[in-house]
């Protein structure tokens, strides 16, 4: 019986611990995903007149739910478009590596600390219109 009350309460709490915010991808499988994550990123960081760096990161990973509907007057379509993008980020520095005498050697990038599905914003994100 106490196996069995100690399961329950588990279950219980399982979607209070899902309500954080914040998802690590490695805690979730990612073929079946759904939403935004925070995932590690590796990119290399390039200025003309220093060396290139491989810089390791926390960037937005997902998949959103999306859909289109038909209607009767215009526009014709209802349309519900979200993407994964940060929804709050702090600012990195790194110094690159054998700068030019007359380059500044700091690369500035933006780690993700919270992702969400949301509206593109092209102040913050390449957003493509086809």
């Amino acid at each position: 019986m106490k196996l069995h009350c100690m399961i329950l309460g588990a279950l219980l709490l399982l979607p209070l611990a899902s309500c954080g915010g914040t998802v690590k991808t490695s805690a979730i499988d990612l073929r079946t995903f759904i939403g935004c994550a925070v995932r590690e990123f590796t990119f290399v960081a390039r200025k003309p007149g220093c060396k290139a760096l491989r810089v390791t990161t926390d960037a937005c990973w997902g998949r959103c739910e999306t859909w289109e509907k038909p209607m009767l007057e215009p526009p014709y379509i209802e349309s519900y478009h979200r993407v994964c993008t940060y929804n709050e980020t702090k600012m990195m520095t790194v110094k690159l590596p054998k700068c030019a005498p007359d380059v500044d050697p700091f690369y500035t990038y933006p780690v993700a600390i919270r992702c969400d599905c949301d509206i593109c914003s092209t102040a913050t994100t390449e957003c493509e219109t086809a």
